[in-house]
């Protein structure tokens, strides 16, 4: 009986509706009275490239961005530090004003001159970031913004910090009082972030608005009356504002408020006049003291109700730690040195011993066969082809892609992502690529096919393209044998950071030359866990797999192709044509031409054919320090090799791989001969 093949496994993704894309994507207001967190939460998820304006009428400005929240999107705009519609003034109130009415303003207001505070619709959701170390002084400001008439959110900041200081916030007591979704978070390290923007967007589909927030009963009765006159519908027009917080800040006295309801209803004047001063008469203090006290009480209350007062907490745990270490703004560089140092004792020593039990020993096995036939110079190509691949894959690929997976799995690297996110948006990419940039240190191949899997747009582009100037184990080998033995540690340090300064400053070029990047991100903080090892290995062939069909065919072709070139003697010929390169602009002896070009197969084999070249493993009696410097610097930029251009070709597509070449081919010609004219300037000065 034949057995039925098992069914490919598939995940399924729950799609929620409506989604908020395109035309429909979401507006959220980041609000918040000063240092309460609201700029580090903003950076958390800004995108690359952050628009920045003023609040008409002030010289308050705002910083607002797109933003990928799932499926969704959002414009995140982070407004000025805010602190009470109480008696506001001018700057204040032009943020007041966006949260109330955004570009549309009510016709009560058609007359002020100039345009509307923001060029943008109002918010559909308004996240209020509020330090719990100070919590009852941030809550007068939730209850004047419960009366907003729009969804409201609660980041309740820096909770960590509370804790240390005794204070134990009951996030859900707080919610439900306020009738709004109460998320910790802790803006600094990333924590909650991912899980306060999807309650944003939660709330908006599920129109989930706060509680009424009423006045004490004496105080509504007194303002009974008040309430019944504003509730006529041509104010209601006039005004566009909910019915209570129309009433509160006429009751207050708001100098606004009470001057643009005297120019347009002033017929409504003396009935307004009469009743405030009634309740005046009827409370124990002026109505606008008498509000505002109200007000504090309730906030107070609140803060009372939801706060346990606890003995300051001594540790936070081995959780804390690792977060101090990953995540502290601080010290959170700690860790991710840490990672890096990690990385490259895995290529330089792990990678570099697994090299010397596998395709070394194969290299000097097929070293012993010399055909002389053409038949078996093909043979021998197509042997030294597949040991090339072996020597990509087993020592390089597989050791570096398991590690990286594993600190995946663990939530190492979601850190790493947040810690050096916002130093990445220097040069146009998000944190997320750091995990494609290590890998990049082992092989470029599987860093570009991360790459093409993790990110999209304007970001592929870039990161795809600056990851290939990142050196490899391949071009760090040449480095350390030829720089090392000849030009000492200042000249291998020299080569490494030449090569961060070459990355950054493409970066900013790219950034500012390439269309806007893509909207930010809002990375999620995995809790720690352990890695599983089946679990590992199926996504560390996942992530190898296909690059093994891509690199195979163009390592064993071009060694062909370059086994036949040397077999029919066209080596002359090659050096030859590219004289103009290697002696008269780069410096360097003739017979360099063909390892610089074959060099691209793969950049191990250059070394080899420098040696075959000069007839000798004494470099220095054949070039001198500055030579050497010269082609070192040329076979750090130069292309990679055919494997990564096969694999930009998937990821990027021709044009974009295309252009890449030519980049890494330009700044490797300019920069090694610029730094060869310059070395030989200095020389003759000294």
């Amino acid at each position: 009986m034949a057995q039925t093949p098992p069914k490919p496994h598939t995940a399924t993704v729950a799609l929620h509706h409506p989604l908020f894309r395109g035309e429909r994507r979401l507006r959220i207001a980041l609000v918040g009275l000063p240092n309460s967190g609201k700029s580090t939460l903003f950076e958390a998820v800004a995108s690359t490239s952050v628009e920045r304006g003023t609040l008409a009428g002030t010289q308050r400005t705002y910083d607002e961005c797109a933003v990928q929240i799932g499926f969704d999107e959002a414009r995140v705009i982070a407004l000025p530090g805010l602190h009470s519609l109480r008696h506001s003034g001018d700057e204040d109130r032009a943020a007041f004003k966006y949260l109330l009415w955004g570009d549309k303003r009510p016709p009560v207001s058609l007359h002020e001159p100039g345009g509307p505070p923001a060029p943008f619709a109002p918010p559909d959701v308004i996240i209020q970031v509020i330090d719990a170390t100070t919590l009852e002084r941030h809550l007068e400001l939730t209850l004047e913004l419960a009366q907003f008439g729009r969804p409201l959110i609660i980041a309740l900041n820096k909770v960590d910090e509370a804790q240390d200081r005794g204070l134990y916030i009951n996030s859900v007591v707080l919610g439900a009082e306020l009738g709004v979704t109460v998320v910790r978070t802790v803006a600094t390290m990333g924590h909650g972030i991912a899980e306060l923007f999807r309650a944003a967007v939660a709330a908006v589909r599920e129109k989930k608005y706060p509680r009424a927030q009423p006045p004490s009963g004496h105080i509504a009765r007194a303002l009974k009356p008040l309430e019944t006159l504003l509730a006529a519908p041509e104010i209601a027009r006039a005004f566009r504002v909910p019915a209570p917080l129309l009433v509160g800040e006429i009751a207050a006295g708001d100098a606004w408020f009470r001057d643009e309801l005297r120019q347009h209803f002033p017929d409504r004047e003396p009935a307004v006049e009469k009743i405030l001063a009634d309740a005046n008469a009827a409370l124990p203090r002026p109505l606008d003291e008498e509000l505002h006290a109200d007000r504090h009480y309730r906030a107070v209350s609140l803060f009372e109700m939801v706060t346990l007062l606890g003995s300051k907490r001594s540790h936070r745990g081995w959780r804390g730690w690792l977060d101090a270490l990953f995540l502290s703004p601080r010290f959170g560089f700690i860790g991710s040195v840490a990672v890096f140092a990690l990385v490259l004792f895995m290529v330089f020593y792990v990678s570099g011993w697994i090299d010397g039990h596998t395709s070394a020993k194969l290299a000097e096995w097929a070293a012993e066969w010399t055909p002389a036939s053409t038949t078996g110079v093909v043979g021998h190509a197509v042997v030294d082809g597949l040991i090339g691949l072996v020597g990509i894959v087993v020592p390089y690929m597989i050791p570096l892609v398991l590690l990286l997976v594993a600190l995946e799995e663990a939530g190492v690297m979601a850190r790493i992502a947040f810690a050096v996110d916002r130093m990445f948006h220097r040069i146009g990419l998000h944190g997320g690529v750091a995990v494609p940039f290590l890998l990049g240190l082992g092989c470029n191949v599987p860093a570009i096919s991360a790459i093409g899997s993790t990110s999209s747009g304007t970001e592929r582009v870039t990161a795809s393209m600056l990851v290939t100037f990142v050196p490899c184990s391949a071009r760090s080998a040449i480095i350390l044998a030829l720089a090392g033995k000849y030009l000492g540690a200042l000249g291998v340090c020299a080569i490494f950071l030449l090569t961060l300064v070459v990355i950054g400053l493409l970066g900013q070029i790219m950034r500012r030359r390439l269309p806007r990047g893509g909207p930010g991100q809002v990375q999620e903080i995995p809790p720690y866990a352990m890695p599983r090892f089946k679990p590992m290995l199926r996504e560390t062939w996942a992530r190898t797999s296909d690059i093994l069909t891509i690199v195979t065919p163009l390592l064993v072709g071009g060694s062909v192709v370059l086994a036949l070139l040397s077999h029919v003697g066209a080596d002359q010929a090659i050096n030859t044509a590219l004289m103009p390169v290697t002696t008269w602009w780069l410096g360097l002896p003739m017979v360099l031409g063909v390892p610089l070009l074959f060099g691209v197969l793969r950049k191990e084999l250059s070394l080899v054919m420098i040696y075959q070249a000069l007839g000798s493993f004494e470099v220095n009696q054949y070039m001198n320090a500055i030579q050497i410097m010269t082609f070192l610097l040329f076979m750090t930029f130069y292309v990679p090799c055919i494997s990564t251009f096969a694999v930009m070709l998937k990821t990027l597509g021709r044009r974009d791989a295309l252009y890449s070449v030519a980049l890494s081919v330009g700044v490797a010609l300019l920069l090694s001969g610029f730094a060869r004219f310059a070395l030989e300037g200095l020389s003759h000065l000294t």
